[in-house]
């Protein structure tokens, strides 16, 4: 986000001297296997729409950027803690950028979430991606008579990566093509943060953390380096914990962005020099991508259109292989991300002023499923639907989602448009052949709200309240948001 955020430096000849070398001595990886002809030509992959999506990677290692052993002093300075020889991916970020470079949706990724990952092997949490593939390529290396350990680790290192981008694409289902890479270890995290001089954040209660180190009073405080690195860390007495945990790194990277593109950072030639250093020194990304000309897109961005989401996941539960996990609807992913992705910002629904066509409402049962943890959202949505003359179902509890979707048979759309435009055209269609005929299911997220009602929107300076993962409208950079 850091990156995303300098790009306006773009608009002054000064900015411009501070970017122009930004592609020199940075750490670069071929993660998406680009030909050696391709890299001297600074290409990118590109998908045909002119759009960006990149995967931002947190990544639990003790080593630098260049894959040195942190030292002893700065482990205990980031209460990093020992490893334990597994390389495990806790944050992972999806962010769109359409073609305009304007606006910016960053989707996080549960490190528990529970899926398919690629090349083969089978279904674990999300997290792990990286280090199966790692740790298998590793082995076979050793089998096949390597013995350089440092050949060993570039090149398991980078079939990790590449498995866990693919586990990213095949859970949106096509609908993004992950074209840039950026990956930040907690030494990376800590230069950074120190670089810009710390940021303002806001919780509802104190908390403490021995795992993490957090140790936090209540209300809003600006924090850097090893404070920042607790507070994105911490999930350990959290009420949602991981969940929790994502809400905290989606405020910190958007106080972070507010941060970089205020004007005081942007005049304090000193810090950015800083902040440039930090980034080069500790920051990898993809070998072909330029930074300079990115910057160059970007610079139409404001803080006040950077969105943060979280994919749809069930309530947590058991496995035996793999402990807690939440459990993941891929369809629903696949549609949450398409919205998402959607250039034009709105979602695939009917105008709520229009009537579409089909049975009428009568013919017409309705469930209702609450998946947005609200009290009595279900029953409330469900009486509206029957005002309006649809016949009554049942309401009941849903797995969470963030987004409204409305279920149905196949050849039943025109029953679900009614549905969507009843429910104010704020919802998409989802085709579902467990779906009896003559029924929809709807499973109200957090997104929604009565047709006669709006979201609003925070303005900078002020500061409001974010519930356990986001059952408010989402959370932007703009302002300061308090959370758990």
């Amino acid at each position: 986000m850091a990156l995303v955020s300098a790009a306006v430096l773009i608009v002054t000849w000064y900015g411009w001297y501070y970017l122009s070398d930004i592609d020199d001595d940075i750490t670069t990886t071929d993660v998406f296997q680009s030909s050696v002809a391709e890299q001297s030509e600074g290409k990118v992959r590109k998908p045909l729409d002119g759009a960006i999506d990149m995967l931002l990677v947190g990544v639990d290692s003790r080593t630098d950027a260049q894959g040195n052993p942190l030292s002893d002093e700065v482990l205990a300075l980031l209460n990093g803690g020992v490893a334990d020889g597994t390389l495990n991916t806790d944050t992972m970020i999806l962010v769109h950028i359409p073609q305009d470079g304007t606006r910016a949706v960053a989707i996080s990724f549960p490190r528990d979430a529970y899926v398919e990952i690629a090349d083969g092997f089978g279904k674990h949490k999300l997290n792990s991606a990286m280090a199966r593939q790692k740790n298998d390529t590793a082995q076979r290396l050793r089998n096949e008579g390597v013995t350089d350990e440092a050949r060993i680790e570039l090149e398991s290192t980078l079939a990790g990566r590449r498995t866990l981008i693919k586990t990213i694409e095949q859970l949106t289902g096509g609908s993004v093509t992950v074209d840039q890479y950026a990956e930040v270890n907690l030494a990376s995290f800590y230069e950074v943060t120190k670089a810009i001089g710390g940021v303002e954040v806001c919780l509802n209660e104190e908390t403490r953390d021995r795992d993490s180190g957090a140790n936090f009073q209540a209300g809003r405080q600006t924090i850097e380096g090893a404070q920042a690195l607790s507070f994105v860390r911490q999930r350990g007495g959290l009420p949602g914990g991981d969940l929790d945990r994502i809400v905290r790194q989606q405020v910190f990277i958007g106080a972070l962005a507010r941060k970089v593109l205020s004007t005081g950072t942007l005049t304090d030639f000193g810090k950015l020099d800083q902040l440039l250093t930090a980034v080069k020194k500790s920051v990898v990304i993809n070998a072909g991508w330029n930074l300079a000309e990115f910057a160059e897109q970007m610079q139409g961005l404001v803080s006040g259109n950077i969105q943060f989401r979280t994919i749809p996941v069930g309530d947590p539960m058991d496995t035996w292989s793999d402990g807690n996990v939440l459990p993941v609807d891929p369809a629903a992913v696949r549609q949450f991300i398409k919205n998402l992705a959607t250039d034009s910002g709105t979602s695939s629904s009917k105008s709520p002023t229009t009537t579409p066509a089909g049975p009428p409402p009568s013919a017409i049962t309705v469930h209702v499923y609450n998946a947005a943890g609200v009290n009595r959202l279900a029953a409330s949505v469900l009486d509206m639907l029957a005002q309006n003359g649809f016949h009554r179902g049942v309401a009941d509890s849903g797995a969470y989602a963030e987004t409204t979707s409305v279920r149905h048979a196949p050849g039943e759309l025109s029953s679900a448009d009614r549905v969507i435009s009843a429910l104010g055209g704020n919802a998409a269609a989802v085709e579902d052949d467990s779906v009896p005929r003559g029924q929809v299911l709807v499973y109200v997220g957090a997104d929604y709200a009565p047709p006669d009602q709006s979201d609003t929107a925070s303005v900078e300076g002020t500061t409001t309240i974010a519930p356990t993962t986001g059952l408010t409208p989402p959370i932007t950079a703009d302002g300061v948001v308090c959370v758990n």
